[in-house]
């Protein structure tokens, strides 16, 4: 966006155009108190505000500062050369001081794409805009201080902050307060290793939620790539505390099974991120699943293939990225015992249909991970014997993410679950064994053509595990216990 701004002879009138919302079009008011309680002159004349593109709706308060600047330039208060630069952003207070926008961090990323070598933010986003380098950011107090930097009275001088992260990360959740379930463990670790899709399914009050919670603390630690494009999405979507300019952790949404279509996929008149995307490069967790929305939940078919997701509305589409991990959790039925040896089922057979209808097969198709949570028992519940440290079990996770990080350092790829059917023909080869082991596989469990590739990448996951190159048939036989059992894709027993 670019601010233009006009000074000519008539009655003192102050207007927006461009096509502005209702947010920048309240910037007059705060732009003439804060220029006149800084103690500078107002321009008694017309000012027209042009805000280019004119085709472009704008929005939000972080136009003020460089409106601002723009009337300052026009009455000559200070120097038109100064600006030509620099990229300025920021909300202003009616004393001038300088308030917290959101975005900044992307918009630092423009600056440098563009060219320009200074970015004038507020103070308190300055330490999440340095993240970027390449260009020097100056953090703002007040449009005070940077009237006197530009005119050479005190020069405000560029913010140097460390990007790397350094703190040791501290998760709310251990494995080890997990109690047996050492089944459901295993495959949550083979899913950290790859990045796949994970459905568990059991009785109330099994742990499926706890075991859920406890996941991020066995996935690898983000690289700082990574760490800025999850800072991104959450500076753009205003959920960026303000105490951290960089996310360390991989995120983990949990959103409640009311959520709306567009606050799962995000939305609203000009698109916002949603759930998918605040969730990228960490865990979104639905818990309760065939109590979301039926259209809810189908809409995640597409970001779960592409890793993306488009969202289109009249005034414009944008891409976010949605390259998430979706571990799900339900109960068999309604009431939560079916199948239980130790309790009744309550639900009828047609309750129990319908309950399991509501997840579509080309959903669960896409879930790599389908594993059962059984009740724990008395004795593993109250024995004193404790389970494997997270931390233990993350640098088994961080040896295997190595080998298929230089196995795809040519690629796009991060993971195994990120492979395609290219890789797949390349670095899934099954060998004469597991071929065999395969062709009875798909006629027995009525495998898809997408349940195939999938049974590679998770023996391809489960093979970097243990070390090895080839895909034995031992590593097959496990990947194919983890697909969806019979009665999850008919409704029959």
């Amino acid at each position: 966006m670019e601010v233009e701004v006009d000074t000519s002879r008539g009655l003192p009138s102050f207007t927006i155009v461009g096509l502005p919302d209702t947010a920048v079009q309240e910037s007059r008011e705060r732009v003439q108190a804060a220029i006149k309680n800084d103690g500078l002159a107002f321009p008694r004349h017309r000012v027209t505000v042009n805000l280019a593109p004119a085709d472009l709706r704008k929005e939000g308060p972080a136009y003020d500062l460089p409106i601002a600047l723009g009337v300052l330039a026009a009455s000559e208060h200070i120097p038109l050369d100064q600006l030509k630069h620099s990229i300025a952003v920021g909300e202003l207070s009616l004393d001038g001081s300088l308030r917290h926008v959101r975005g900044i961090l992307p918009m630092a990323a423009l600056a440098l794409e563009q060219g320009y070598p200074y970015l004038l933010v507020p103070a308190v986003d300055a330490e999440e805009a340095a993240l970027v380098e390449g260009i020097d950011v100056l953090p703002v107090t007040s449009l005070t201080a940077l009237v006197n930097h530009l005119t050479n009275i005190n020069v405000i001088k560029p913010l140097k902050v460390s990007s790397k992260p350094h703190d040791s990360i501290i998760y709310a959740m251990d494995f080890q307060e997990v109690r047996g379930q050492e089944s459901a463990k295993r495959a949550l670790e083979v899913a950290a290793a790859g990045g796949h899709n994970v459905l568990m399914i059991g009785p109330p009050g099994a742990g499926k939620t706890l075991l859920a919670r406890a996941l991020p603390s066995i996935l690898p630690s983000m690289m700082f790539e990574e760490a800025l494009e999850v800072t991104r999405i959450y500076s753009v979507a205003a959920q960026l505390p303000p105490e951290v300019p960089l996310l360390r952790s991989r995120p983990f949404r949990a959103p409640h099974h009311t959520i709306s279509h567009a606050g799962l996929v995000g939305g609203n008149n000009w698109p916002r991120p949603g759930e998918i995307s605040l969730a990228h490069r960490g865990v979104l967790f639905l818990d309760e699943l065939p109590e979301f929305g039926r259209q809810v939940l189908e809409v995640l078919r597409q970001p779960l293939e592409d890793k993306l997701v488009t969202i289109s509305r009249a005034r414009g589409s944008l891409s976010f990225p949605a390259n998430f991990m979706l571990v799900a959790a339900m109960n068999p039925c309604p009431c939560g015992y079916y199948g239980n040896s130790e309790r009744n089922c309550t639900c009828t057979m047609s309750t129990i249909t319908r309950y399991q209808k509501r997840i579509s097969g080309p959903l669960l198709d896409r879930i790599d991970i389908h594993i059962e949570v059984p009740k724990v028992d008395f004795e593993k519940l109250t024995g004193n014997r404790t389970g494997e440290k997270s931390s233990i079990i993350q640098s088994r996770v961080d040896e295997a993410r190595s080998k298929q990080l230089i196995r795809f350092q040519s690629s796009s790829q991060v993971c195994n679950a990120d492979m395609g059917p290219r890789e797949v023909r390349q670095y899934c080869d099954p060998g004469v064994d597991g071929l065999n082991l395969l062709r009875q596989a798909m006629k027995k469990l009525n495998l898809t053509a997408r349940g195939y590739h999938r049974v590679l990448k998770l023996s391809r996951t489960i093979a970097d595990m243990t070390g090895e190159e080839s895909i034995q048939p031992a590593y097959l036989a496990e990947a194919l216990q983890y697909r969806p059992r019979r009665w999850m894709e008919t409704g029959q027993p």
